[in-house]
């Protein structure tokens, strides 16, 4: 039986409908084996147990013969591909339970596999964006946060720009694209930006200016 654990959600990937005038530009997630390799260091990991299995080989090879000695390799091999398993389902896991958004007020994010949590960032919030692409297409968007905003990095990784503890960087991690979305992001906050800002004031507050 299909169970859908965000069922409840209004709208996909948000964790409430959304108000009048905002509507949804974009919507996406995270490439699996990007993730796995980006955030999980999938690569430095299998090369690492590729680096035991040849040294334990070159080690064996002095005493005994060079076939027997490769089987000496194949233990590490095996523990490389365990590791490098658990490591690719645990980014498919994070990657299948994120949605990141792009409307034409905010970036929201809803990110976490145990527990699940909403980002909202208005672009009024947003100070700059840095974009991250590689020769695939795929890339991440790091979003620089106006003010005293701040975000527990160890709460949001891996949907963040690595490396940047002292004042997290929310980021779109590892997706398809990433020039297109960028772009969106870009179009989107300067138009949001730019809209005048109307600001209600009491008659009394009126009174005492024209005083």
């Amino acid at each position: 039986m299909h169970h859908d654990d965000f069922k409840f959600e209004p709208v996909h990937g948000l964790p409430e409908a959304l108000p009048e005038g905002e509507h949804i530009l974009w919507q996406g997630r995270p490439n699996s084996l990007r993730l796995a390799k980006d955030a999980w260091k999938l690569n430095w990991v299998l090369g690492y147990f590729v680096v035991l299995c040849i040294w334990r080989v070159g080690i064996s090879s002095t005493a005994v013969p060079l076939i027997e000695a490769m089987g000496h390799g194949v233990p590490f091999l095996i523990a490389g591909a365990l590791a490098g398993t658990i490591l690719y389902v645990l980014a498919i896991v994070q990657a299948r339970s994120t949605v990141y958004t792009l409307t034409n007020k905010r970036v929201a994010m809803r990110i976490g596999a145990a527990l699940t949590m909403t980002l909202n960032l208005p672009y009024v919030q947003i100070r700059n964006a840095e974009l991250m692409v590689r020769k695939s297409g795929m890339g991440t968007i790091a979003f620089d946060l106006m003010g005293d905003t701040r975000l527990s990095y160890l709460m949001t990784w891996p949907h963040t720009r690595p490396w940047r503890f002292a004042k997290t960087q929310p980021a779109f991690r590892a997706i398809p694209d990433a020039a297109r979305v960028a772009a969106i992001f870009a179009e989107a906050a300067e138009t949001r930006v730019s809209e005048p800002q109307v600001t209600r004031i009491s008659p009394q507050s009126d009174a005492i200016a024209a005083e």
